[in-house]
């Protein structure tokens, strides 16, 4: 929403925002005066006095495919439910572009096919890592094709970076609860060679043994639906197994969340966007992937200092998490020189931006 008031102010037009997004359950952290907020469900895609009616008040759809969520790896129904949005913006004649996110991975039927059937007919495709690039090329290769990274870069915030410094190191630990219930479940659908659960549990036994060290628990995913993709939980059952952690309360919306994030002087995190602020804020941080996500937008931007999905054990990953925190100075480094990239790279996305809002006008005239 910053970057699209950006252009459209140089281009002296006023917007209106609404967000089409999944029902969750949890109060919106925007105000109704900064947009109207739409939840998408079964029946209002189905029904034509919900989301076909609602998508008809827009000019432009920016769909952001929940960042990673255009693919098969989360099952069918998840996205079913954002192909259906896209064509029935399409077919109500908006202008669709697909901000900076991941494409794929498509690697069955019907996937590849209703996902393509999309990527052809949007105005543009931006995507935010070139495994994405690639992947949109051969699956669509009429679609127009644009390289990204991450909107989130952009978010503003409060900086806090004062708090770093001290006598004791704040470092935050943010555990995915959707890894730590595969992990302990069994599961693993995402295919971890190294347990995540328990070597979380480890690091953070190693992380408050340390006198010179306070732990923060950082939640960045907060649903009261989705159980097991809840941050939330686990933090809860760390912070009564490591009672000298700080569980940080819950945030309200992504920005105070990046506020808090940079005054962190090291962070371990695998939700994507806690990397993200984190990155962007200076702080160095080490993502744990799983998927290839990770390792396509912080390949982008240069940034090897990311725990790969395979080729550890626990013992490995473990030892990786402890070297990173002991370099901490080389992966700070390591930040800015990819912020300077992160400049440029928006800069596509912010001039795709304007082409898009200035045919849409031209349109209406």
């Amino acid at each position: 929403m910053t970057i699209v008031r950006e252009v459209a102010k140089n281009l002296n037009l006023e917007v209106d925002f609404v967000i089409f997004s999944m029902r969750d359950g949890d109060t919106p952290y925007l105000s109704d005066n900064e947009a109207e907020v739409f939840a998408i469900t079964t029946w209002s895609l189905l029904n034509p006095a919900g989301y076909w009616s609602a998508v008809s008040r827009t000019k432009v759809v920016l769909d952001i495919g929940a960042g990673d969520s255009f693919a098969d790896i989360y099952g069918l129904k998840r996205f079913l439910f954002l192909w259906l949005a896209k064509v029935i913006a399409l077919v109500r004649g908006r202008m669709l572009l697909l901000s900076p996110q991941t494409i794929g991975p498509f690697t069955r039927e019907p996937y590849k096919v209703l996902a393509t059937s999309v990527l052809d007919r949007t105005y543009a495709v931006v995507v935010r890592d070139r495994q994405s690039l690639a992947a949109l090329q051969e699956l669509a290769p009429k679609a127009r094709a644009l390289l990204s990274v991450d909107v989130a870069f952009a978010l503003p915030y409060i900086d806090r970076s004062a708090e770093r410094g001290g006598p004791r190191l704040r470092v935050g630990v943010n555990v995915s609860g959707l890894l730590f219930h595969e992990a302990e479940v069994g599961t693993n659908r995402f295919g971890l060679s190294a347990n995540y659960a328990l070597v979380m549990r480890r690091f953070l036994a190693e992380l408050t043994a340390r006198p010179d060290v306070e732990v923060h628990l950082i939640v960045h995913v907060i649903s009261k639906v989705v159980d097991p993709d809840d941050d939330g939980r686990p933090a809860d059952r760390l912070h009564q197994e490591f009672p000298k952690t700080v569980r940080v309360p819950d945030f309200t919306g992504p920005c105070e969340a990046k506020s808090y994030i940079s005054s962190l002087d090291f962070l371990v995190a695998a939700r994507m966007h806690a990397c993200i602020a984190a990155f962007s804020s200076g702080v160095p941080v080490v993502p744990i992937a799983y998927s290839r996500k990770f390792s396509g937008l912080f390949g982008l931007l240069d940034y090897s200092w990311v725990m790969p999905v395979q080729g550890f054990d626990d013992d490995q990953a473990l030892a990786f998490l402890n070297d990173c925190f002991e370099r901490r100075e080389n992966l700070h480094t390591d930040t800015a020189l990819g912020m300077a990239k992160v400049s440029d790279l928006l800069a596509v996305y912010r001039d795709e931006l304007a082409k898009v809002m200035s045919a849409s006008m031209s349109e209406a005239v």
